[in-house]
């Protein structure tokens, strides 16, 4: 969180990579930023009149004592600790809807641990679709069709997808098409064997990567596809589709692909700290330490649309920090005009559901963590997703946080939406400040 005051503002935004001193040591080709030549004199009243965001939507799942770190009794829906540090997240909770959508009246609801639905009617068919986009990923999900059903999962798919060999990539569950049946790509191709998975469980592993797409059914490879289409899908959301009979889907887990890391471990080449700091960040252990009061380490390079995952400890009870986002460049009188991916592991009355001063995940000020999933004195791996107006964080692989700003356009994310590209920044807080980060990487999200 930043109490810091601020008496100028600049501006910008969002995903990118390669935060480098040269265009030679930069993998990513980062936007550039029009500084604002007017100082910030709305501050306060922007500051008092934000608007109450409900973050329980698009599904409402928000209750009290919502413990997201409970494991169910069989063991599913969970991520080991390895499996998160190196960058998986749930896209289902196993007890909620959380961050995802139906496209249209067809009912989806969790029931003991999988997402479920069913109907008798062939016009009752649709889709539950992340509300976030992905580009480049490795999908996991165990399925189970009834005998005679008809269900896929959507890659890089639209809300309302028309066409599977255009619009997205269907990777279909059915045993009984003559063509297109189990594990293929709709309108696309086959897989190398006939596979089988009507009425018991089963798992699909995907790599999507640029025009590749690679499936393992039940652990074997049986797909290996190219798009050579004249217009290659490059990103879109997740579907799970029910298109006759009952089908259940548990353990959807993703991991975004292509990152590039923006601290290499032993310099801080590609950062620099912005005019007025009092916090003292060093490079011990292979972290960026961070101590000593007020301040911020600012990227040189900028971000707009991207996802950015990184690992996180505070060394001490309720410990305040943050990750800023799309900023404008700091200066010592406006150090952090941005969207701030909150770092705060308090939470009141033992309730994880009502997080202090708004929850590790939060965007600050704007959208609260629905549940404070980390601890303090214990590494976190957070995950952010900005897509354009959308923005959706992850807590050690379990979503906190999905919210689209509404807000009218503003150069300076404290006053408006901004989805211009801006610069990244880590903040230390107050004289209490004692953290680290680790292992900061960045992937940019295709246009």
């Amino acid at each position: 969180m930043n109490r810091l005051t601020v008496s100028s503002a600049l501006i910008l935004i969002v995903f990118c990579g390669g935060f480098g001193h040269s265009q030679e040591k930069n993998p990513l080709l980062l936007s550039q930023v029009k500084q604002p030549q007017k100082p910030d004199t709305t501050k306060a009243k922007t500051e008092k009149s934000v608007p109450k965001v409900d973050n329980s939507k698009p599904a409402a799942q928000s209750s009290q004592n919502l413990d997201l770190r409970t494991k169910s009794a069989d063991g599913s829906n969970w991520l080991t600790r390895d499996e998160i540090a190196a960058g998986w997240i749930r896209l289902f909770d196993g007890q909620t809807l959380f961050g995802w959508k139906p496209n249209n009246k067809l009912g989806w609801f969790v029931k003991n641990g999988v997402i479920t639905a069913e109907s008798s009617d062939p016009a009752n068919q649709g889709l539950l679709v992340s509300t976030t986009r992905f580009a480049d990923f490795e999908l996991r999900c165990d399925f189970r069709v009834e005998k005679g059903g008809n269900s896929g999962i959507f890659l890089r798919t639209p809300m309302n997808p028309t066409n599977p060999a255009v619009d997205c990539y269907e990777l279909n569950m059915c045993d009984s098409r003559p063509s297109f049946a189990t594990a293929s790509l709709v309108g696309r191709a086959n897989p190398t064997k006939m596979v089988l998975g009507d009425g018991d469980w089963h798992s699909f592993h995907v790599r999507v990567e640029g025009p590749q797409i690679v499936v393992k059914f039940d652990g074997e490879q049986v797909l290996e596809y190219s798009d050579n289409t004249s217009n290659p899908l490059t990103t879109g959301h997740i579907g799970l589709q029910m298109n006759g009979g009952k089908i259940e889907f548990r353990n959807v887990y993703l991991r975004p692909l292509g990152s590039k890391p923006l601290f290499d471990g032993k310099t801080l080449a590609g950062w620099h700290e912005v005019p007025g700091s009092k916090s003292k960040f060093v490079v011990k252990d292979g972290t960026i330490h961070v101590t000593n009061g007020r301040g911020f380490l600012e990227t040189d390079a900028k971000a707009g649309n991207f996802v950015l995952q990184f690992d996180a400890i505070t060394n001490g009870d309720k410990l305040n920090s943050g990750i800023f986002f799309r900023a404008m460049k700091g200066t010592e009188e406006a150090p952090s005009h941005g969207y701030e991916f909150q770092i705060h592991n308090g939470f009141k009355n033992g309730d994880r559901s009502k997080p202090d001063d708004h929850g590790t995940g939060a965007i600050f000020k704007r959208v609260s963590a629905r549940s404070v999933v980390s601890d303090d004195r214990s590494w976190l791996t957070g995950t952010l997703v900005a897509d354009g107006t959308h923005i959706s964080t992850w807590v050690d692989g379990t979503q906190v946080v999905d919210w689209t700003d509404e807000r009218p356009e503003h150069e300076n994310p404290r006053e408006g939406r901004r989805v211009a590209a801006g610069h990244i920044s880590l903040q230390g807080h107050d004289p209490t400040t004692d953290l680290a980060f680790r292992n900061l990487r960045l992937v940019e999200t295709p246009k």
